[in-house]
């Protein structure tokens, strides 16, 4: 993975900048710099689970078909009711979550073609936006997974189903070719991994060093082995099911429910595994939340913006409708409900403090409000 040299001034002229770009080049947007705050707990290790395409209502409702999620993650934990997506359709999100980039015409029709990011300026837009429309961000805009490796700490991607058939896609760091149609974006009843829901590999910054991301970018199988101690476990683990366990289809290519009766039998594997883990309970947070609602929603919390000259991240509005979340960790106490909007970006930022990171993209902005006291209830109470 590249490291983090000092970046040139934003600022270059007006003949320098147009002659980089008609060359290919771009400059690398100044680094923020790394914010002084008082985290709400000291979280160390961070897990989040994302799923597919489920309305508040649906999932954590009186009548959800997922009682583990609705009923009984948030007894252990936080209920955050007014969690936000930023956009339609799935790619989009996964890319704010892990980088703060907004959605663009490519990304929120979930990238069919897995094409390079064409640059319409060779300035970057306001919060570092890479001003353009493609798939594979140029290598200048970073993720929290390049914060975090920069810094020292250790993170990883958790992909269910990845490799399965080796035909398919490779077994670490998956995806097609640069400028190929994305045969993975339909489940096979033997693989139902899904490159849109691994915003890792659309990124130059990482997978151009190839031995880093075949590292990092795995098989959701090795978490269970990551997970014995904490040495081994990553501060920054991104897991998602595949295509049938996620909630995507429904039924699955290969027979199963799907839709959150699926999902509802992966967390009831996966989450205990998490929790037991030395690692979560000295300092974890365990997240877990959905990259969108209702196609129909396109409701937006926290002051969202769209990317300039972008299309509306919603689609029919500025985000990605209301999803909920559940957060657990050893510093919220059981029962724990929040009514203060959080989005995407919003936790981003949230793990970018508990690192002392500086924030990428719109995790910037003035104002967004990261996990404070409504969510870590029990922040007071010392690590176990």
């Amino acid at each position: 993975m590249p490291s983090h040299s000092s970046p040139p001034h934003r600022y270059l002229g007006a003949i320098l900048p147009l002659l980089l770009l008609t060359l290919g080049i771009v400059t690398t947007p100044a680094l923020a710099s790394v914010p002084k705050v008082k985290v709400a707990a000291p979280i160390h290790h961070v897990f989040v689970i994302v799923l597919e395409n489920e309305p508040y209502q649906a999932s954590f409702g009186k009548h959800s078909p997922a009682p583990y999620l609705a009923k009984v993650l948030p007894a252990k934990g936080a209920l955050l009711k007014q969690y936000y997506a930023i956009g339609h359709y799935s790619l989009d999100n996964y890319i704010a979550m892990v980088s703060g980039q907004a959605p663009n015409a490519a990304t929120q029709n979930d990238c069919p073609v897995y094409s390079e990011f064409k640059l319409s300026s060779s300035t970057p837009g306001s919060y570092d936006q890479a001003l353009g429309q493609g798939c594979i961000y140029p290598s200048w805009v970073k993720t929290v997974a390049n914060q975090l490796q920069a810094k020292g700490d250790t993170w990883k991607g958790y992909f269910e189903d990845m490799g399965r058939d080796l035909k398919r896609e490779s077994a670490t760091c998956a995806h097609v070719p640069i400028g190929a149609k994305d045969w993975t974006e339909h489940a096979a009843a033997n693989d139902q991994y899904a490159a849109k829901h691994n915003p890792f590999v659309y990124f130059h910054s990482i997978i151009d060093n190839q031995a880093n991301c075949d590292t990092h970018v795995v098989n959701l199988a090795q978490l269970k082995t990551d997970l014995r101690s904490i040495r081994t476990t990553p501060n920054y683990a991104f897991i998602v099911p595949d295509l049938c366990h996620d909630g995507h289809n429904a039924p699955c290519a290969n027979g199963q429910p799907g839709g959150l009766v699926s999902v509802n039998q992966f967390l009831k594997v996966w989450v205990p595994k998490i929790l037991a883990a030395p690692a979560f309970r000295k300092d974890g947070l365990l997240l877990i939340t959905f990259d969108e609602g209702s196609a129909s929603d396109g409701r937006a919390c926290c002051h969202e913006m769209k990317l300039p000259g972008g299309p509306k991240p919603g689609r029919l509005g500025p985000g990605g409708g209301r999803i909920g979340a559940v957060a657990i960790s050893p510093f919220i106490r059981p029962g724990t409900v929040s009514e203060v909007p959080y989005n995407h970006y919003s936790f981003l930022r949230t793990v970018e403090d508990f690192f002392g990171l500086s924030h990428l993209g719109y995790a910037a902005t003035p104002g967004l409000r990261t996990f404070g006291r409504d969510v870590f209830t029990g922040a007071h109470r010392k690590s176990p």
